[in-house]
């Protein structure tokens, strides 16, 4: 019987790091879909949140024991959250960045 190694009794540096990063990126993701109003947030927004947890629990489950693979995978997460931020930035300006990435009128409660 094998089985999978789901935590790392004294992780690394890269292993913490890659953790920030994955919660980082899934709290964003999170956050943005909860704050915006009703009409504009989109099942596709939880959809991405879900595939980056469940991309997460793969590289966890099958990876190296040290949890190298998931903080590779996380920190790649961020790194493409921000490339994105700046290419918007860059090829659309940054009104219509801001549009795009959540800063449009949140939801009152």
């Amino acid at each position: 019987m094998i089985l999978a190694v789901t935590t790392i009794a004294h992780p690394g540096s890269l292993a913490l790091a890659g953790s920030g990063c994955f919660g980082t990126v899934v709290g964003y993701i999170t956050y943005r879909t909860l704050a915006r109003t009703t009409e504009k947030a989109s099942i596709t927004d939880l959809a991405s949140v879900i595939g980056a947890i469940g991309g997460g629990a793969i590289t966890a489950l099958y990876g190296p024991p040290d949890g190298s693979l998931f903080a590779v995978y996380s920190i790649g997460l961020v790194v493409g959250m921000a490339l994105y931020l700046l290419a918007s930035l860059l090829l659309q300006g940054k009104e219509k960045t801001n549009l795009i990435l959540g800063g449009d009128d949140v939801r009152e409660d």
